[in-house]
């Protein structure tokens, strides 16, 4: 049954680390600076727990534990990259710990580890049933909150990308499909739908670990293998449906990505080439694709960060963390994240900082749509021979910058009705596209923009390094788009709370620098006040004679 945990909590007496504390523990633990007294404030006592509703009966069962509670251990489990164990260990025993999770006696209960399991079981399901993540609903309500407390107006904002590799094993293609039928096999084996004779060879074929067949055998048996994998796969597929479970499912997608039937009825595996980068990469983890980027080579997801960075507020805090499978390209994100950020932000979006692989016809065109200037540090491609401008009337010009000299084209009517300008070159003609003179002017507005502006973007890799901060190797610890996108929300947290903390204490310091700047001009004013009132009334009561001594003095 889901019931709301409450924010005020009772002192105890005896229990209460106010009454174990005194002197400068008692000032320290009290310190409303402090992180774990900041902390409770920004994030555990900012989730709404209504939210969280649907994993809950309404009317019925034992209540929930603290939905609150359960969150803000999540986030600071992430915060230093803690164990379970190590966690739950903090949460007991560490007085500063229970107070950021507002446990403020040493007797206050804290939720079981089968609980904090169940509360993130409960969560994957419901989004894959629902298609909703309810950590990313729960980052976007916290975070709106702390943007409109502090001023956090998202006018301008700035966005990139990390490819993260998800907790699996690099398998092979025959160590793929070896592992995925074995998985497969210890739940078609209870079944009795197997016929001996295929049981004796899968038990022969399986017995020993798909990389130990790859390193002792020859290529041509672990060919011959492969084939023989794919032709009992094919046997056995249509004895079960369905209906079996995750690991069916997987061995019947596996099949089609890695064999082909021909017309004969003949199982032939499929060339290296015909295999998609979005195939089945392990069968612990299906979601996560596979990716070669800039020689980086990734099976798992991508993860895309926006954040603001307004001109006139120093604090920018994350309004979107997006992770799709590693295939998932950055052109991809961008409108998406835009509308999901913008919900976040108060203010209307009118910026956006990007590198060039943002960059795409569409992507121009939702930012003119919507009034945003959008910033490319760069695009890709190499910088053309010919330049394009318009006149004032819209006539364009071509110019070679190679032969420095003007070009005469011949505006043309293409097939599907698409316009091109063709040249005579020396190898015969060229045609140009709106695409390519497109690319031209975007490129020649990133030439003229002033660097200052175009600094803007450059702290966000800073951002991406603090969100991978606890896996060096681009390794994550988990499985599954679903876990991986409740981790990037739980990180983000974390990282926009030390923003706030930081800039908090900042704004104290200068308070403070200006609180003693006044009382020192203030005393200095007083003292020159007092100094002519003394002299004044001294001059006029004293003899000439006294006062002449007392100037002397």
């Amino acid at each position: 049954m889901f019931k709301k945990s409450s924010k005020s909590v009772q002192l105890n007496i005896f229990t209460s680390p106010k009454t174990l504390f005194s002197g400068n523990s008692l000032k320290m633990y009290e310190d409303e600076h402090a992180w774990h007294n900041q902390f409770r404030n920004q994030v555990t006592m900012r989730v709404d727990e209504n939210l969280f509703l649907p994993l809950y009966c309404e009317d019925n069962g034992t209540p929930n534990a603290s939905v609150r509670v359960l969150i803000a251990m999540m986030v600071l489990k992430e915060a230093e990259g803690l164990s379970d164990q190590k966690i739950f260990e903090n949460c007991r025993f560490n007085l500063l710990v229970r107070s950021a999770l507002g446990l403020h006696n040493a007797d206050d209960p804290l939720p079981t580890e089968s609980t904090y399991y169940l509360f993130r079981k409960r969560i994957q399901d419901y989004a894959k049933k629902n298609n909703e993540n309810l950590f990313e609903t729960a980052f976007a309500q916290i975070t709106k909150d702390q943007c409109a407390e502090f001023e956090v107006s998202g006018k301008r904002i700035r966005m990139d990308s990390k490819l993260l590799g998800s907790n699996i094993a690099w398998l092979s293609r025959y160590e793929l499909i070896h592992e995925t039928l074995r998985l497969f096999y210890i739940q078609a084996k209870q079944s009795g739908k197997l016929d001996q004779a295929t049981q004796d060879r899968l038990d022969e074929l399986l017995k020993l670990e798909g990389n130990i067949v790859v390193y002792t055998c020859s290529s041509e048996e672990v060919k011959s293998r492969l084939q023989e994998l794919g032709e009992l796969i094919y046997k056995i597929l249509p004895l079960f449906s369905p209906s079996l479970g995750v690991y069916y499912q997987t061995l019947h997608r596996v099949f089609n990505e890695q064999y082909r039937v021909d017309e004969k009825k003949i199982v032939v595996a499929r060339e290296k080439e015909e295999i998609s980068a979005k195939s089945v990469q392990s069968p612990h983890d299906t979601d996560c694709h596979y990716r070669n980027k800039d020689d980086q080579k990734v099976k798992g997801y991508s993860v895309n960060i926006t954040e603001s960075c307004d001109d006139d507020n120093p604090l920018n805090l994350i309004g979107r963390v997006d992770v799709r499978n590693a295939s998932t390209s950055d052109v991809a994100f961008f409108q998406d994240d835009i509308k999901k950020a913008q919900e976040v932000f108060p203010d209307k979006i009118e910026a956006a900082h990007a590198d060039g692989a943002y960059h795409s016809p569409d992507n121009q065109q939702f930012c003119k749509d919507n009034q945003i200037n959008l910033y490319l540090h760069a695009i890709q491609g190499g910088k053309g021979r010919y330049q394009f401008n318009f006149s004032e009337d819209g006539k364009l010009s071509i110019f070679d910058t190679i032969d420095n000299k003007i070009v005469e084209y011949l505006n043309v009517i293409c097939k599907n009705d698409i316009e091109k300008w063709r040249i005579k070159t020396e190898k015969g003609y060229r045609y140009f596209t709106q695409k390519d003179i497109d690319g031209y002017l975007i490129r020649k507005q990133i030439e003229e923009t002033p660097i200052e502006t175009l600094q803007f973007r450059n702290n966000v890799e800073a951002t991406i390094f603090q969100l991978a901060y606890h896996y060096p190797n681009a390794k994550s610890r988990y499985r599954g788009e679903i876990k991986h996108q409740m981790w990037a929300n739980i990180r983000c947290l974390w990282v926009n709370f030390v923003r706030i903390l930081k800039y908090i204490k900042q704004l104290c310091q200068r308070t403070l620098f200006f609180a003693k700047y006044a009382i020192k001009s203030l005393l200095s004013v007083l003292y020159f006040a007092i100094k002519s009132l003394l002299t004044a009334i001294l001059q006029n009561n004293l003899s000439s004679s006294e006062n002449t001594q007392f100037s002397l003095a």
